[in-house]
């Protein structure tokens, strides 16, 4: 318990995974491998794992797992963020490359290497390069709540139409010539760096109504990030609260969090939508200029969404999440749990002036049960649901803090 403690007070990450994930820095450019069905199949469907609004599926490295990889359209290459995977798929012929990333510290380096095979559900490819992080900077098994090997973005969406049913919780992949009718409007897309990037319409309280264009970024559990506009860093609404927006791979990114009055995608328009304004200079200063923010899965969750890389064009479908309310965190505090069979249930950060800092909770306590409930009953994803349950609602809360048990009362407020 102390090793896995120590890691989540010297890592976070929230709101933010992949979308201010990292250039990678090498040459020569790497040759392009394909993915393509074992059998003769034109289709396959994988069931997936929806936690935090990330989209968990298996994959199989070098004839080895299942591992638990985040699809996230918001990456290029495939990425093995654990590094101890390195010994247990047999890597070999690893290599040094910087990586520069987002946040407020040092430069960092990772190894390249390529697999022998590569599969996920009935397709695989060969010779696949991948990324190892030399150190598990995003920890985002303690996350999700269980164990997260990395992260498979272009690689595998360049190769397939991919329908994400979210309700369902199922994907359906399917070879690029079928002539399937694709259900939904169509929203066409630019690929830069491998990454999709739409526009959009919002109005903000400082700037009206304005056309943006956004990373399309599954990866991401919030549901709009605004960072630069104009090369000056979008300024947050009125009514906000300071939060730990995330990290990246050179630490930490904070800023704030508030709403904008609308969005528009499409034939579609969002109202109130929950938006992380990042607040850090070095944003301003990269080389994503080319987008003003990043859409995240808080809005495509509420679609079927329909990827189709090689025509460049999302179809967006509603579905049952579509009129569903944008709330955050009405705790104020951030938790952390690992899987079984430890199962720790630990609060990695307090926010101030919170009811969480109101209600007396301390940094590592850890919660027992809620309402009564084990917390090994729990999901990750129920007690962020409960924490997001209603203004006014009070909480029973049963901790264990330097060995003793304590009960707490914690009334949610709607914070912003």
């Amino acid at each position: 318990m102390k090793s896995w403690q120590q890691a989540i007070k010297t890592k976070f990450l929230y709101f933010l995974l992949a979308s201010f994930f990292c250039q990678i820095c090498f040459a020569p450019a790497a040759k392009s491998q394909n993915f393509t069905f074992n059998d003769g199949r034109t289709k396959d469907v994988l069931a997936f794992d929806f936690i935090k609004n990330l989209i968990v599926i298996p994959v199989y490295i070098n004839n080895k797992g299942p591992f638990n990889f985040i699809l996230d359209t918001g990456v290029g290459p495939m990425v093995i963020t654990n590094p101890k995977l390195i010994d247990s798929i047999g890597l070999t012929g690893l290599r040094q490359v910087k990586i520069a990333g987002f946040g407020g510290g040092d430069e960092m380096f990772a190894n390249v290497a390529r697999t022998s095979v590569t599969s996920i559900g009935e397709a695989s490819v060969k010779d696949l390069m991948i990324f190892v992080l030399k150190e598990d900077v995003f920890n985002l098994s303690s996350y999700v709540g269980k164990e997260i090997a990395g992260l498979v973005g272009h690689d595998f969406f360049k190769d397939f139409i991919v329908k994400v049913n979210y309700p369902t919780q199922r994907i359906t992949f399917s070879s690029p010539g079928k002539n399937d009718k694709i259900r939904g409007e169509k929203i066409p897309f630019e690929l830069i760096n491998n990454k999709p990037y739409i526009s959009a319409r919002i109005q903000t309280e400082a700037l009206g109504k304005i056309g943006v264009k956004l990373i399309v970024d599954c990866g991401a559990s919030h549901a709009l990030s605004l960072e630069t506009y104009n090369d000056k860093v979008f300024q947050p609404s009125a009514v906000n609260i300071q939060g730990n927006l995330g990290i990246g791979l050179s630490g930490p990114i904070n800023g704030h969090i508030g709403r904008t009055p609308t969005l528009g995608l499409g034939n579609f328009t969002f109202k109130n939508v929950l938006t992380n304004f990042p607040t850090y200079n070095e944003i301003a200063k990269t080389n994503f200029k080319e987008r003003n923010g990043n859409l995240g899965a808080d809005i495509l969750k509420r679609f079927h969404v329909t990827f189709d890389y090689q025509h460049k064009v999302m179809y967006l479908q509603k579905n049952e999440f579509f009129k569903r309310p944008f709330e955050h965190d009405m705790s104020g505090m951030e938790l952390y749990m690992s899987g079984a069979p430890d199962h720790y249930c630990l609060l990695g950060r307090i926010e101030p002036d919170s009811p969480a800092e109101k209600a007396d909770f301390h940094l590592n306590d850890q919660i027992i049960s809620i309402n009564l409930r084990a917390i090994e009953d729990f999901s990750l994803d129920e007690v962020s649901a409960l924490f997001k349950s209603g203004d006014g609602r009070v909480l029973i809360i049963e901790i264990l803090r330097d060995k003793k048990i304590l009960v707490k009362l914690l009334k949610l407020r709607k914070r912003v």
